[in-house]
Formats: C-alpha cells, sequence, structure tokens
C-alpha cells in the first residue's frame, strides 16, 4: 500500500510538472504541437513508475492541455507509446542487471517516432478529418523525433542527477 501511494504522490507531481511548463515548452507543427516537456516526464515517469504509470501521466496530461488549449488530440498518440517504452525497456534494463537504468531514456523516441507518429497520422488524422496531417509520415517522424530527442536528453539528465544525488537510488539499483 505505501509504494501505490508513493507512485501516486509522484505521478501526481510528475502531472502537475507536465502541466505547468506546456505553455512555454512546445512548438507548434502543421496541426500538431510538438511538447518536449512531455517526453522528458515520460523519461521519468517510464523509468521510476513503469509504463502502464507512464501512460497513464502522459494520457492525464494530454487531456488537461488539449483542454487549456496548449494541446491537441495528438498529444495523445504521441505521448502515451514513449512513456510506454520507456518503461517497458527499464523492466528488461533491471532484468537483465543493466547498471545504468537510466539509460532506458533514449528508447522513447522508438515509441513516439514510430508508433505514436504512425498512429498520428494513419489513425488519428483521418478519424478527425485533419486533412493537413494525412499521408505526412516522415514529416510527422522528423518533428515528433526532434521533440522527443530534446525530450529524452532532458528526461536522462534529470535521471542522472537523481541517480548521483541518491534520490529514489532503490529505483536505479538493478535488482
Amino acid at each position: 500500500m505505501e509504494d501505490y501511494i508513493r507512485k501516486m504522490v509522484l505521478s501526481s507531481v510528475l502531472i502537475a510538472f507536465g502541466v505547468a511548463i506546456s505553455p512555454f515548452l512546445h512548438f507548434p507543427f502543421l496541426t500538431t504541437k510538438c511538447y518536449p516537456g512531455q517526453h522528458m516526464i515520460n523519461v521519468v515517469a517510464g523509468v521510476l513508475l513503469g509504463p502502464l504509470w507512464a501512460a497513464l501521466i502522459a494520457a492525464i496530461i494530454g487531456i488537461i492541455r488539449m483542454t487549456l488549449g496548449v494541446g491537441t488530440i495528438y498529444s495523445i498518440p504521441g505521448g502515451i507509446p514513449g512513456g510506454v517504452v520507456v518503461g517497458i525497456f527499464s523492466i528488461l534494463f533491471r532484468r537483465m542487471k543493466f547498471p545504468r537504468i537510466e539509460f532506458a531514456a533514449f528508447t522513447e523516441p522508438i515509441g513516439t517516432v514510430l508508433i505514436g507518429g504512425t498512429l498520428s497520422v494513419y489513425v488519428v488524422a483521418p478519424l478527425i478529418g485533419d486533412v493537413k496531417l494525412v499521408g505526412l509520415l516522415i514529416p510527422i517522424w522528423i518533428m515528433f523525433g526532434v521533440s522527443s530527442v530534446v525530450g529524452s536528453v532532458l528526461g536522462f539528465t534529470i535521471l542522472k542527477v537523481m541517480s548521483i544525488a541518491g534520490i529514489f537510488r532503490e529505483y536505479f539499483a538493478p535488482s
């Protein structure tokens, strides 16, 4: 029960931080708004909390951003897969006893670009009638990639500082 409460509190902090920085850390591309802050949060949540928590955090941040007008529907397919992939890789790294769990940060673009970008172009855009985006897979991959790589580096930096400082030590030690 205590672990669950810790995860809920950390999730709440990550959601609040993700929403708070969203007006300052995004750039528009066609009908999307690329948001490196979401990818940074995905990295931290994926490593510290796992894939399901990271997906939930990304979904909640995306919904709040859309409600506030600083996000688009593309925040859902663009955000959730990145956190899930990081979470899965952090679990795999722990099982393999890989000493640097924070390197799972660099798997975030796999989820965001390849999965999220593809879903955005071929599923979400046609569903909502966004003709500007339909068929523009490569440009979306590039822009989601820029956003995701920046966010991954920021997230990795945060995790590295936390690891060096001994914060959440139990999350970084391979079990």
